[in-house]
């Protein structure tokens, strides 16, 4: 075993004009998260409870899709969705449709570690909180002034949006120039910021966790991959997968499960799993990835503009990154 190590995103599919001051702000977000979660694995937490509590801090800052900052719903509401894996034993929870739960990751974890199901979501899931006892607040909590002129946007487009801190003129001219499409469906700009973190601990366990508030201007009641186990978030004895992107895709390409088939079945190394994985299976779809290894390794990969990310191994390594 080579060490603990860790890997946090804030979401792949980055405009190339996003400001200065916005790229600063997402790498000091990653950063004060790597730094928790080296405290934490220093400590020696568990693999799992790290990527909880990593998670947890993207959740709370307002900065990315996840928890407060949202992405709001065609009715202008958040319903959020989170999951968690631990790779001892697969063990796993998740989320989806979530409107009052302060930090969505931990019911996942809840869902995993008091409930006899994997999954809950919307009406029952809130109700599974309020049993557990979690902290529960107003869905306005969620909900930002500059997610509510995205919406605005949106809707005057017609279309879904990903990034609500991309400026209006710029979104406008990604739109009019080179329209993408989902589904056969026109979206404007590519850059959802769905957060996950994936950890090994010094144990070699291997840990992920995966949080978002989805597509800005999605239908009620969407789910994306982020909750879906395999899809968005995968850990087992030999990896710790977290994905971010074109949930569609990601569904379709089965893509945190495929890096660790890769491995498994076909022996190959964490990065060259995920460097196929990303080359292969995504199709037309656009989506990054973040994977750490029972030896202590990280890697990721992207096939977008650019991917909010960060990493640190035991050894000293440590690295925080938008662009390729």
């Amino acid at each position: 075993m080579g060490g603990w190590a860790i890997a946090v995103h804030g979401g792949a599919g980055v405009d190339p004009n996003l400001p200065l001051e916005r790229q600063q702000q997402a790498k000091a977000l990653l950063t004060r998260c790597l730094n928790l979660g080296i405290s934490a694995l220093r400590s020696s937490l568990p693999a799992i409870d790290v990527v909880e509590l990593v998670v947890r801090e993207l959740e709370t800052d307002p900065l990315f899709n996840s928890g407060r900052g949202s992405a709001l719903t065609e009715k202008g509401t958040v319903e959020m969705e989170a999951s968690i894996m631990d790779g001892n034993g697969r063990r796993c929870g998740a989320v989806s449709g979530i409107t009052t739960v302060k930090n969505p990751i931990s019911l996942a974890r809840l869902v995993m570690d008091k409930s006899p199901h994997s999954y809950l979501a919307f009406s029952g899931a809130e109700e599974f909180a309020k049993q557990q006892g979690v902290e529960m607040v107003g869905n306005d909590y969620f909900v930002t002034e500059d997610n509510v002129g995205m919406l605005k946007l949106a809707k005057e487009a017609k279309a879904i949006l990903f990034d609500y801190r991309i400026p209006l003129e710029s979104t406008c001219g990604a739109a009019a120039e080179s329209p993408i499409q989902m589904n056969g469906l026109p979206i404007s700009i590519y850059a959802p910021e769905t957060v996950g973190c994936v950890v090994v601990d010094g144990e070699g366990s291997c840990a992920a966790a995966t949080s978002t508030g989805g597509l800005m201007n999605k239908m009620t009641g969407r789910i994306g991959d982020s909750p879906i186990i395999g899809a968005g978030t995968y850990a087992c004895e030999v990896c710790g997968v977290s994905c971010t992107g074109e949930g569609e895709a990601i569904l379709r390409g089965t893509l945190a499960r495929d890096v660790a088939a890769l491995m498994e079945y076909k022996g190959l190394g964490l990065q060259e799993a995920v460097d196929r994985v990303v080359q292969k299976r995504l199709d037309q779809g656009k989506a990054g990835l973040i994977a750490v290894s029972y030896k202590g390794e990280v890697a990721y990969g992207f096939n977008c503009v650019g991917m909010f990310r960060g990493f640190a191994t035991e050894d000293g390594f440590m690295e925080v990154g938008i662009w390729d």
